[in-house]
């Protein structure tokens, strides 16, 4: 299979197929020309895209397969875990119960959550609700994220190694941890599980199909996320895709077992990474966002103007040329010319990407099941699949 070596070939192929294709075509066959193009060069399976102007979503297609093995097409409905832009999901579900006085973003975490949540080196330094929302915690997912043992000193004699050497508030780094603590104090402060709240309180006001849990989707195929590496040389070999078997896990047993504590074991949704949704729904999602809490077309407020505004805030610069706010990104390097606000997706092969520009009223989704290793791998602020289909997307109907 044909694949691009640098960043500039792929830039190169977009300016020609771009500039070779009759201006007579219609948006929608010019940008399905080209990601075809861009596919077929770039070994990506499967991609779900969505394009929102002046707040309504003027395309989305879906482009390749569901499922290599059964060579399914892929449809513009089908169902996606969608890795970190759950993040999002998670932040605007806390923020609702910040808006009923439940909790506070300086609240101190270990007052909320049942166990010591410091930082060793700085135990006199507390850990706010914001640092969390904010990557600034001082915590770090060294010792893996899906469960708040890791981080509880009275079940893991190591918790010291989840924090690093830095004074909490100070510093950023990504951490999926922190977001995973934060489900759990959705549920500590709410009494609700909280893929339940999420749903009570974003999901269904939206009228939106997805859900933190796989039970949920009954009768659903979700679209089969692959990894890949590449066989052989590294130049001539063949890609090999690997299905991710671990990406819609039930967690019904252990709900039903008994075993499941509210307040503690949210992690097994993954608040910072689980959430599971169609590209036309993401985009009917991110509209919300883009009107600083309001659904403009039935009128549905899930937060408010000013909570909206400040989760779009920047608070601490990334170490990837951007800022992070509240569960949101803030980039200008993702589109020339444009500061964008959302955020993207890695985990399972899946490769996403969700942002918008609220000014302008603008923004794109895209979700892919799976590419080939080079055009997978980040490059500091984003992988180059994400980037160049919203470029392109972004070129052909917004530009």
């Amino acid at each position: 299979m044909k694949r691009f070596r640098t960043l500039s070939g792929m830039m190169l192929f977009l300016f020609v197929t771009t500039f070779i294709i009759p201006s007579c075509v219609s948006q929608e066959k010019k940008a399905e020309k080209l990601i075809n193009a861009y596919m077929e060069k770039t070994g990506t399976i499967g991609l779900s895209v969505a394009v929102v102007k002046d707040n309504r979503i003027i395309y989305t297609h879906a482009f390749g397969k569901s499922n290599i093995e059964k060579q399914t097409d892929l449809k513009t409905d089908d169902i996606f875990r969608i890795a970190s832009i759950s993040k999002s999901f998670t932040t605007t579900a806390l923020l609702t119960l910040v808006e009923k006085g439940a909790v506070s973003l300086d609240s101190d975490v270990s007052d909320i959550i049942g166990f010591k949540f410091r930082n060793p080196k700085y135990p006199d330094v507390p850990i706010t609700v914001k640092m969390l929302l904010s990557h600034s915690s001082s915590l770090n997912d060294s010792q893996e994220y899906y469960s708040l043992d890791f981080v509880n000193p009275s079940v893991n004699p190591d918790y010291a190694k989840c924090y690093n050497d830095y004074m909490p508030g100070t510093k950023y780094e990504y951490c999926n941890l922190g977001f995973n603590t934060l489900g759990a104090i959705v549920e500590k402060v709410s009494g609700i599980r909280f893929d339940n709240y999420v749903s009570q309180n974003v999901i269904n006001p939206l009228k939106l199909k997805a859900s933190f849990n796989v039970d949920d989707f009954q009768g659903i195929t979700f679209t089969i996320l692959y990894t890949s590496d590449t066989t052989g040389n590294s130049e001539s070999g063949r890609i090999k895709y690997t299905p991710s078997e671990n990406a819609y896990l039930s967690r019904a047993s252990l709900i039903d077992s008994g075993k499941y504590i509210i307040g503690y074991s949210a992690p097994l949704f993954s608040p910072t990474g689980g959430m599971k949704i169609s590209a036309p729904d993401l985009a009917r999602y991110m509209i919300m966002h883009m009107n600083y809490g309001i659904d403009p077309e039935t009128g549905v407020r899930i937060i408010k103007e000013e909570t909206s505004k400040l989760m779009q805030t920047p608070v601490i610069e990334t170490d990837d040329n951007g800022y992070y706010c509240f569960g949101l990104n803030n980039y200008t390097t993702l589109i020339p010319g444009e500061t964008m606000t959302g955020h993207d997706g890695d985990a399972y092969g899946l490769l996403s990407a969700m942002y918008f520009e609220p000014l302008k009223k603008f923004g794109i989704v895209i979700i892919s099941n799976g590419t080939s290793p080079y055009f997978a791998r980040y490059n500091q602020d984003f992988a180059p699949v994400q980037k160049d289909v919203v470029r392109l997307l972004y070129e052909v109907f917004i530009k």
